[in-house]
């Protein structure tokens, strides 16, 4: 685990000959990537500094100026901190990537609600001394244990949602499936929308947002696959709701008709991540093992 001890609230950046003779403001848009929204936020807390001043937004900037701005503020959560035990596989003074157990939800739904994985994040930060609103990248599922990236503060999760909306966040999961897929390898494409008829459930229908699925046979035999799966989109129970529409629907998920003899929820695990550092442009990669409850089931199946 990589951890930085910074707890400094600003980023600098040196205007490159690129951007010389543009205004602070366009610069702040540009190689920043700073939103609109944000940029109101930093102008009436003065978090932007131009050779240690505050600019006006349309001052021109040289060669070499050095722009500050205030992208770490301190925050404070509504959320009563807990200590809800998950793995930490990487954590700077920006984002963390973590192992999520199954049956914890990612965030409260309710006021009330309690014991999620933002609740014990949250626990871990204020044991550092920092605390702050935690804001998960992508989501998933109670029931769908592994990897999550989370974003310590807003200007980091605009950052990385840009590369999810822009499919340049690698997601591959492993997935043990009731039936023999297909072929080998194979995409699925099918829209996912609501089921009218039940309140949590998705189903493939025209009416639904695109979704698109790739995956490649690990093993298989008669009556499982172990397959690793890679997704274009990040819909709703995507993978559960494509497999199940392929007529192999994850072992143990009671929702869409998976076999329950070898596991008591879906036998879904988030094994890899990739990304690049938005601030340091270094590529990351991490990777989970899988969960022991999956390592069983894939023995007693045969696999």
């Amino acid at each position: 685990m990589k951890q930085s001890p910074s707890h400094n609230k600003w980023i600098t950046y040196t205007i490159t000959e690129a951007w010389a003779n543009r205004t602070v403001e366009e610069v702040l848009k540009g190689p920043l990537h700073i939103s609109g929204r944000m940029l109101n936020r930093l102008t009436r807390s003065k978090g932007i500094l131009l050779n240690g001043r505050a600019p006006y937004l349309k001052k021109k900037v040289k060669t070499g100026d050095r722009l500050k701005v205030a992208v770490r503020p301190q925050e404070q959560s509504e959320l009563t901190p807990e200590p809800v035990p998950f793995g930490l596989i990487y954590e700077d003074a920006d984002l963390m990537v973590v192992d999520k157990p199954a049956g914890v939800a990612v965030h409260p739904v309710r006021p009330s609600d309690r014991g999620t994985l933002v609740h014990g994040i949250l626990h871990h930060l204020t044991k550092q001394g920092r605390g702050g609103i935690v804001r998960p990248v992508h989501r998933l599922d109670r029931d769908t244990s592994g990897l999550i990236l989370i974003a310590k503060n807003a200007y980091m999760h605009q950052l990385l949602d840009r590369q999810l909306r822009e499919k340049k966040l690698e997601r591959v999961y492993l997935a043990l499936s009731s039936a023999p897929l297909p072929q080998a390898y194979g995409t699925i494409v099918a829209p996912i929308g609501r089921d009218p008829h039940h309140p949590t459930r998705r189903q493939v229908t025209e009416r639904g947002e695109p979704a698109v699925t790739h995956y490649r046979v690990l093993n298989h035999n008669d009556q499982a696959t172990l397959a690793r799966v890679e997704l274009e989109t990040g819909r709703t129970h995507q993978i559960r709701v494509h497999f199940a529409h392929i007529g192999a629907p994850l072992i143990g998920d009671r929702l869409y008709g998976g076999s329950c003899a070898h596991m008591k929820r879906q036998a879904l695990h988030s094994a890899e991540m990739a990304f690049i550092h938005p601030l340091s442009g270094e590529l990351m990669r991490f990777t989970s093992p899988f969960p022991v409850d999956m390592v069983v089931a894939k023995q007693q199946l045969g696999l």
